[in-house]
């Protein structure tokens, strides 16, 4: 799709909050989003940010990469609506992971800039699947 200055914008919070989350760093993590964001993931139903940000400072779950590519951005005023494929890898209470995701993010315009309220992830399965004979 098209590189605007949207994709430019969000690829670029996006980059810096997976460096957070890749750093492991709860606070900085925080930072990217708002007090009661909610993320809905494959593995369960959906999880507070105090519930993800308690996994990261125990040190049960850590990241070791994580990438995205902006698909596509809707903004509405204050609202933006972000479509993205990430992959990311780390370990989930000492067993390595790896995720190749659709992700999409509800933002919300604060004074101090963009924050995220909800995350959803859905498992890219072609990714895994062998292509079919021809």
């Amino acid at each position: 799709m098209d590189d605007t200055s949207e994709h430019a914008e969000f690829h670029d919070l996006l980059d810096r909050w997976a460096a957070a989350i890749v750093a492991n760093d709860a606070d900085a993590i925080a930072s990217f989003a708002e007090p009661d964001w909610v993320i809905v993931g494959p593995e369960g139903g959906p999880s507070r940010l105090s519930d993800f940000l308690a996994v990261v400072r125990s040190g049960e779950l850590t990241h070791s990469e994580m990438t995205f590519e902006i698909l596509d951005v809707r903004r509405f005023g204050d609202i933006a609506l972000v479509l993205a494929h990430g992959t990311n890898k780390g370990e989930w209470q000492g067993e390595p992971f790896s995720a190749d995701e659709w992700v999409s993010e509800a933002f919300v315009r604060r004074a101090d800039g963009w924050r995220c309220v909800q995350s959803a992830l859905t498992p890219n399965y072609a990714a895994a699947t062998p292509p079919t004979a021809r």
